[in-house]
């Protein structure tokens, strides 16, 4: 398999195009059509990460966190992302990064926090806006069923638990085909009127590149009037962090043990507690200040995140118990998952979960 075979596959699972505007994602060092001797998976591609991968002969390495996030000016080794790179560079190695748009996917970073922390019913709790786009184009009403049965194989139409959702009102189109054209309908020089369906489709907007090519494939016409919108509705399924319930309500002190344990925690910070039974939990991994409100809103009695400031434990406001457990305690379960999708996806392949310390934080 070639570098981009393996990055197409990784999309399936978190599309670059979930990501967040100031992320920097997909393939960041390396050729995309060199050919995979090994996978290395990693939180962070970092130099000792690369030495890992020159020893064990992958020559990709995939990381959550991107080495390089802000334009690089030069390299000359002056900084440990200038070194990471060369050092990649130098051995032909490639580095993928996935971060926010694996933050963003349904099966991703904030999905695994639940299956170790046994909070079942997952949903999304911030879903993303405006990832949902609309396509409307006109075609011949014998064309309009195979022409939406081709959109919903790739992934248009769905809503929710919903499939093959589309919206579609007759009408009356009219062309007139000038000289050289090579219309399915209708004479050159002759005003031609069909009977028309004017289809609707939403897909997220992930999809927008293999919806348009079905649409120019399976349309009849030479020339195909389309339009797609951004719409303000927000993606139920798509977004950061996720709230659920445990199985059993605990008390909020036992329930953080727990989360303690299970995250391998060196230490938890948290507001104070409320000395009341929780069940319903919600999850952000990395920094999720700005997750308090929703989880607030949704009603949960306790979010698990990091990078908490001071000030933003009052925020709870006694409503709920925020906890922070440390940025790459949060994190860490990700290259596991990556691991056992990779795994999954080409069993006969060589995946290697990376064995390398990247946490930068240390405690007494």
């Amino acid at each position: 398999m070639t570098i981009k075979e393996v990055n197409a596959l990784l999309e399936e699972l978190a599309p670059l195009a979930q990501a967040e505007n100031f992320d920097n994602v997909g393939l960041l060092v390396g050729d995309p059509n060199a050919i995979v001797r090994g996978v290395l998976v990693t939180l962070d591609a970092l130099e000792n990460v690369v030495d890992e991968a020159i020893k064990y002969d992958c020559n990709l390495i995939v990381s959550f966190h991107p080495i390089i996030f802000s334009g690089l000016k030069k390299l000359n080794g002056a900084s440990y992302v200038e070194r990471t790179v060369m050092k990649a560079i130098r051995n032909d190695i490639g580095i993928y990064s996935m971060h926010t748009a694996l933050d963003n996917a349904p099966r991703g970073v904030n999905a695994k926090i639940c299956e170790v922390l046994g909070i079942e019913n997952p949903r999304i709790l911030i879903p993303k806006k405006g990832n949902i786009k609309k396509l409307t184009t006109y075609v011949p009403k014998s064309d309009a069923n195979p022409l939406k049965e081709a959109l919903f194989a790739v992934g248009a139409g769905h809503i929710g638990n919903y499939s093959h959702c589309s919206f579609g009102t007759d009408g009356t189109g009219s062309y007139r085909a000038g000289t050289g054209a090579k219309p399915t309908k209708g004479e050159i020089g002759k005003t031609h009127y069909e009977e028309e369906e004017c289809v609707s489709i939403i897909f997220p907007s992930s999809l927008e590149k293999k919806v348009l090519k079905v649409l120019f494939i399976k349309h009849p016409y030479e020339e195909v009037a389309y339009e797609v919108l951004t719409l303000e509705n927000a993606d139920q399924t798509t977004g950061m962090g996720m709230i659920g319930e445990l199985a059993s309500p605990m008390q909020d002190l036992d329930f953080l043990k727990q989360v303690k344990d299970r995250m391998n925690a060196q230490g938890i910070r948290h507001s104070r507690l409320l000395d009341k039974k929780v069940q319903k939990i919600a999850v952000l991994g990395g920094s999720g200040a700005f997750a308090i409100g929703a989880a607030k809103a949704a009603g949960a009695d306790m979010l698990i995140t990091s990078d908490i400031k001071y000030h933003q434990y009052y925020e709870a406001e006694d409503k709920m118990v925020i906890a922070d457990i440390g940025h790459y305690e949060t994190e860490q379960f990700t290259k596991n998952l990556l691991v056992e999708y990779l795994t999954k996806k080409m069993p006969n392949f060589a995946i290697r979960l990376s064995g390398s310390k990247t946490n930068p934080i240390n405690y007494l």
